[in-house]
């Protein structure tokens, strides 16, 4: 575009010099520029979209990166990306090597806080403005820019609740869209929406905590932002701002189907029209696995029940919802709760199978020991998105969950090989355990997957032998198998499915080790604490004397890119483990 805005700039210091009338073109041309790049390279589409002109005001009235901008979560942060310096880099996101697809303080001075996981914005910009105040400097401006999912938050909240007695320079933005992945839900919903229709007094809660409230305005109006901006500069102390925004303004279908597009993969950038994927036929995702076999399960257990912290559709719940929605439970993004509520139903008779990512599982690390395992209340925990995740990179990835549910006592820690396998130990869990179990997963697709085959009981910390071979013996766990699978087909060695990572199969773990002079564990959880430490223990502890060689991820964490981009680097792929083990033969 020869006259293009956007073009001319490189930083937030050109958009300051735009006159307010220039501003609207420059929101509709960045907004034609995610869409361009995102339908090529895909992302997270629709949040960025959403905020385009609250972007453009925030870096337009603030003195960013003196003043410290911070988006929660940061799905919606490409426009701030794009306006601070890496419009040229743009079409490297999430890609490896190139930038994230979160900010990143490493990545610009911009970017004043790392992001990934929900609630977190508040806390982090009420200790920069404390921080600020202590060392004299009572002008420096700290924005936290949160979505009306993120702000019902549990931390949220405890940001919120400190701020209310403090006089740090906080202002908190609200972008209420009433969606966050899904659709927001719980009473604070409701009260927003309340306030949207003018049914509810305005101010209630936010000023019952003591922050100056203004809203709620139009977050697609420049000039009204701009005067509130403005305004609330000059305003001391915690000051919070309620913005209605539209999640996926500026393509029809993002705002139509706001689910769908809050990542829709390649897209038609005219149209908006989602490319078909692949019509060969395809395996069922895990996701999709755990979806449906909890419905088939529920049907015949009637005490059966799902929760999710806010993910109904990522974690496929959304059938269970849909067929058994008083048995269905979204509690929004509150892992600690959705944990310690699972406990609460288990006390009573229920079984509640409790589906959260393994990355956001971490957030509710003191629920799983105080709340379930030190009570052995049989909880099912069911962790998507375990291992490397992709593009989203480190904030997600679900490496550390071998090793931080290990170390708890009266926890079971299963990983299926496959699809079929997940299937098994759900119906297995749901016979009753006595004690909580983690079922760990993959993103992704394993096997094709027969629905017709009846449900086989899954014997506790058993593993088996998937090959007999002369040489070593190569111990795996979980779907990580099929790659190992496939690198040795041609080298003489013995391969095990361990399955459980606890109990570990000592009696298969005796023989192996009386057989086999050297063994190898291969696991796509981080190499400190985790499968491979579990047997490098057992080793100990019974003084065998064997070459022990772990395969894992390293002990660092893993950027972005394509799943077997990032196997390929840390050594998983099927083309590095064969290397490896004919080396070792």
């Amino acid at each position: 575009m020869q006259n293009s805005i956007l073009n001319k700039i490189n930083s937030p210091k050109e958009l300051r010099l735009l006159s307010p009338k220039d501003l609207p073109q420059l929101a509709q041309e960045l907004r034609e520029f995610i869409i361009n790049i995102v339908a090529t390279k895909e992302g997270h589409l629709g949040a960025s979209l959403g905020v385009v002109e609250l972007t453009i005001a925030l870096h337009y009235v603030f003195n960013t990166p003196n003043d410290q901008l911070i988006w929660d979560v940061g799905h919606q942060a490409y426009g701030h990306k794009i306006l601070t310096g890496r419009k040229d880099q743009f079409h490297t996101n999430r890609q490896l090597g190139g930038i994230s697809g979160f900010p990143k303080r490493s990545e610009s001075e911009f970017d004043a806080f790392g992001v990934g996981h929900a609630s977190t914005s508040i806390s982090a910009a009420l200790g920069m403005a404390i921080a600020s105040k202590l060392k004299g400097d009572f002008e420096k401006q700290h924005i936290a820019v949160i979505g009306d999912a993120s702000i019902a938050g549990g931390m949220a909240f405890e940001g919120l609740n400190h701020a209310g007695v403090t006089d740090a320079n906080l202002l908190v933005v609200l972008n209420d869209n009433a969606i966050g992945i899904d659709p927001s839900v719980g009473a604070l919903k409701q009260y927003l929406t309340n306030v949207k229709k003018g049914t509810q007094r305005r101010n209630n809660i936010i000023e019952a905590l003591n922050f100056d409230y203004s809203g709620p305005i139009d977050g697609h109006d420049l000039d009204a932002i701009i005067t509130q901006l403005k305004r609330l500069k000059n305003i001391k102390g915690p000051k919070f701002l309620h913005v209605i925004t539209t999640k996926g303004k500026g393509l029809k279908q993002a705002e139509t189907d706001q689910v769908k597009y809050h990542a829709p993969g390649k897209f038609d950038a005219k149209t908006g029209e989602i490319f078909a994927k692949s019509a060969l036929r395809q395996p069922p995702k895990y996701q999709d696995v755990f979806g449906h076999t909890i419905v088939e399960l529920a049907k015949k257990n009637k005490n059966i029940v799902g929760i999710t912290p806010a993910m109904p559709t990522g974690s496929s719940l959304k059938y269970m919802m849909a067929e058994i929605s008083e048995c269905a439970f979204d509690v929004g993004i509150a892992e600690q709760h959705a944990v310690t509520l699972a406990a609460g139903m288990a006390t009573q008779g229920l079984i509640p199978f409790c589906n959260i990512y393994s990355t956001f599982l971490q957030r509710a690390y003191d629920q799983i020991i105080h709340d379930v395992a030190l009570q052995k209340l049989p909880v099912i925990f069911c962790l998507d998105r375990a291992g490397l995740v992709g593009q989203d990179g480190a904030t997600h990835h679900g490496v550390f969950d071998l090793s931080y549910l290990r170390c708890i006592p009266n926890l079971i820690i299963f990983a299926p090989r496959n699809e079929v396998e997940l299937r098994n130990i759900m119906y297995t869990a749901q016979l009753g355990l006595g004690q909580p179990i983690a079922i760990r997963y993959p993103r992704g697709r394993g096997v094709t997957l027969d629905w017709e085959q009846p449900f086989s009981k899954i014997e506790i910390g058993k593993g088996t032998q998937l090959k007999k071979g002369k040489n070593l013996a190569v111990l795996s766990i979980g779907s990580i198998a099929k790659n190992v699978t496939e690198a040795i087909e041609n080298i003489d060695v013995s391969h095990y499915d361990m399955r459980f990572a606890k109990p570990l199969d000592d009696t298969l773990l005796h023989q192996i080790f009386k057989k086999y002079s050297t063994v190898v564990t291969v696991e796509d959880n981080a190499i400190k604490g985790g499968f491979g430490t579990a047997v490098l223990e057992f080793a100990s502890q019974n003084n065998y004397q064997n070459i022990i060689k772990t395969l894992g991820i390293p002990d660092e964490f893993i950027e972005h890119g394509g799943v077997e981009e990032l196997q390929k680097q840390v050594g998983l792929d099927v083309k590095n483990l064969t290397k490896y083990f004919k080396e070792n033969v």
